[in-house]
């Protein structure tokens, strides 16, 4: 087992590794954990000079940053990012799925080869992600609680909202959090597992900003997510040491309001339909 910083003297910041942190949601989250006094592991698969950009920034700061590439779909790579990070930070505490493929299909054009694609990223790499976390927690965090770790991943506020688009995305989505409850049992005490389900949040697909601005006030707090919310709620759950296995729905309310469409499909019906509250799949 690779020993964290707990246990020989290393750095005493708390280290988080973000996945898909070069762009959108996946940046703010790397940044906001910085700002907050972390050393961040900005992971990326093609974005490289995005991601690098975030690795300047959060030097610039004063922080430890590195940026790891990956590709998310390959088991191999996924196992080297938790070792990437402990050789650079000598710990890992956290570990944030932010991650996911987002690709339209229905129940009538779905098929096996882009679900078990979708499987692969936005549900095999986050269970290996946690796995590899709970390898390098310190046995001590038995019954140090300081010491343990936790996983965050991103959902979908979908899920309390049902509707039968991106049928594969949603049911990889909805296999994750089941998988959170799942891991919350199995790597407790040493690890903490939490979901964290986004509202609409950014300009997605072929949005116009003025469809985005009308959609977002949809909600009954007049507004969806931001990117500030999200920060903060991932910030929470990651030192919330008596919560796990649970999911903190951060949508804006959303989810209290039924939707018959995934938002990039009721863009054109906002005016005849000035009630649906919906929301983009990806969240992000």
């Amino acid at each position: 087992m690779i020993k964290s910083a707990s246990d020989h003297g290393g750095s005493s910041r708390p280290a988080v590794l973000v996945t898909g942190a070069a762009k959108r949601i996946g940046r703010a989250l790397a940044l906001g954990f910085a700002a907050r006094g972390w050393d961040v592991a900005v992971h990326y698969h093609k974005s490289k000079d995005e991601a690098r950009a975030v690795v300047d920034h959060i030097k610039s700061q004063g922080r430890r940053s590195v940026a790891l590439c990956a590709d998310l779909a390959i088991e191999e790579q996924v196992r080297q990012l938790v070792p990437a990070c402990v050789k650079t930070f000598d710990r890992l505490d956290c570990v944030l799925n932010c991650a996911s493929r987002f690709d339209e299909d229905t129940a009538q054009t779905f098929g096996y080869t882009r679900l078990l694609e979708l499987m692969a990223i936005n549900v095999a790499a986050p269970l290996a992600l946690a796995r590899g976390l709970f390898e390098v927690v310190p046995d001590s965090a038995v019954s140090d609680e300081a010491k343990r770790g936790v996983v965050v991943n991103v959902l979908d506020q979908k899920l309390f909202n049902m509707n039968p688009d991106y049928i594969s995305y949603t049911a990889t989505k909805a296999a994750l959090a089941n998988a959170t409850i799942a891991l919350a049992q199995a790597l407790a005490p040493k690890v903490r597992v939490v979901g964290l389900a986004p509202g609409l949040t950014l300009v997605s697909g072929d949005q116009t900003q003025e469809q985005f601005d009308t959609v977002h006030k949809m909600t009954p707090l007049l507004r969806g997510s931001r990117t500030s919310d999200i920060v903060e709620a991932a910030a929470y759950l990651a030192n919330a040491h008596g919560i796990t296995g649970t999911t903190l729905v951060v949508d804006g309310g959303q989810h209290l309001v039924s939707s018959r469409r995934d938002v990039l499909f009721l863009n054109s019906e906002v005016t005849s339909h000035p009630a649906v509250a919906c929301l983009s799949a990806d969240g992000r």
